[in-house]
């Protein structure tokens, strides 16, 4: 069993800054398959960040430049460093441990956490 537990979220301005932070446990996990994703009201899920087979970062364009993910292997935590926020950031957003092969899609993450909410105003 692995449990994954989102921290970090609140409402922000944009412009702002936040940083998200994912803590794993349960059985034996590497940081190196955890991933980023966002769910805005009414919207799909889509893919945020994530680490690549080769270890280096993935980024959805829409955040490319701003969020930066990185990884604490002795804390199995994973962070989310977010800036420039804008508004249409806002959104539950959720990390999840990686079992297949594509970084971007949901359907290759098996555990996800609860989730934790991010409101920029504009």
């Amino acid at each position: 069993q692995v449990q994954l537990v989102e921290s970090g979220g609140g409402l922000v301005q944009a412009g702002g800054s936040l940083r998200l932070s994912c803590a794993a446990s349960g059985r034996t996990l590497s940081t190196s398959v955890m991933g980023w994703f966002r769910q805005a009201p009414g919207k799909e899920r889509e893919f945020v960040a994530g680490f690549s087979r080769s270890g280096g970062s993935v980024y959805a364009d829409s955040v490319k430049g701003r969020f930066t993910i990185s990884r604490d292997n002795a804390k199995n935590t994973v962070y989310l460093q977010m800036n420039s926020l804008k508004p249409e950031d806002t959104a539950v957003y959720y990390c999840a441990r990686r079992v297949g092969r594509t970084v971007v899609s949901a359907t290759e993450y098996d555990y996800w956490g609860q989730g934790t909410q991010v409101t920029v105003s504009s």
